[in-house]
């Protein structure tokens, strides 16, 4: 009986420890994998923040050839109409060196420059000069007008060409030359070896040179679109030639009815001239002839 009580005692103990076991073996189960999962979770918050970092690097890293690209991917900005102006003017003046003074001063005045310039003579002695101008093009049509008005305009030809595209153009391969240029100069930086070196060093010339061509493609548009080109030919007028601007006058009627009176005495003089030797000898046939008709009519006493 006492032993069968004690038995009825312990085994309700039993359940209740084993049962405790298995919660306390739960709970650290729970515990570990909740500080698992919070390692996972740190480390994935590292690893993210690690990759944003080396993302930051490289971008600061590659920041100008980055910019660089942007910057030659945008088109340029389009500043206004570029036109190249040309004209050939043919003036006749009575002062050849005269007007080349005058052509002289009407483009240094306007802010131009004077270019090439020849002067010679013709087959007949008469001064002709070849001068080039080069003025700003907000004074070319003033310029232009003076040329022409000083004197006998005999041919004018005047060209306007739009090479706005062109410019454009240019102005665009150099933005993208230069990022070339850029990006192969961070390679350099970077590169380890000797033949990398090499191989980047003449890569860079190449498109150095390419740049360099086109800055001076760039230098001569802005030349020849900021200054206008005049090229002026000017030719003596002959003594004998009468231009539109001389109205005649009386001592001109005079001049010329006398240099027709005295042509005129001088043809008429060639003329007896001419005559002269065959009249003469007509005279003395006609002299001896008459003579031997009178003798042959007289009586023969006489």
């Amino acid at each position: 009986m006492h032993l069968s009580g004690t038995k009825t005692r312990t085994w309700p103990r039993r359940p209740l420890a084993l049962l405790a076991a298995a919660l306390f073996a739960l709970a650290l189960a729970l515990t570990g994998c909740s500080a698992g999962g919070d390692d996972g979770g740190s480390k994935s918050a590292a690893d993210a923040d690690s990759k944003g970092a080396a993302k930051s690097d490289l971008g600061a890293g590659g920041g100008s050839s980055g910019s660089a690209d942007q910057q030659a991917k945008k088109p340029p900005k389009l500043t206004g109409v570029h036109v190249i102006r040309t004209a050939h003017l043919s003036v006749r003046v009575k002062d050849v060196p005269d007007a080349l003074d005058k052509a002289r001063t009407a483009a240094e005045d306007a802010g131009g420059m004077v270019g090439d310039e020849t002067t010679d003579r013709d087959g007949h002695g008469h001064e002709r000069s070849r001068v080039t101008l080069r003025v700003p093009q907000e004074s070319y049509e003033d310029v232009l007008d003076q040329l022409a008005g000083s004197g006998r305009l005999l041919e004018r030809n005047v060209t306007a060409k739009d090479v706005t595209d062109q410019v454009v153009d240019v102005e665009s391969r150099i933005k993208s030359q230069r990022a070339s240029v850029a990006r192969v100069r961070e390679l350099m930086d970077r590169a380890e070896k000797l033949s990398d070196v090499v191989t980047l060093e003449g890569e860079l010339g190449t498109r150095q040179s390419e740049l360099e061509a086109l800055l001076a493609q760039q230098d001569s548009l802005k030349d020849r679109t900021s200054l206008a080109t005049i090229t002026l030919r000017l030719t003596e007028t002959p003594s004998n030639v009468t231009t539109a601007d001389d109205d005649p006058g009386i001592l001109d009627a005079l001049s010329g009815g006398w240099n027709a009176f005295v042509t005129a005495l001088k043809w008429i003089g060639i003329a007896l001239a001419a005559v002269l030797p065959f009249a003469t000898l007509l005279g003395v046939l006609v002299y001896l002839f008459i003579r031997f008709v009178r003798r042959n009519s007289s009586p023969a006493g006489d």
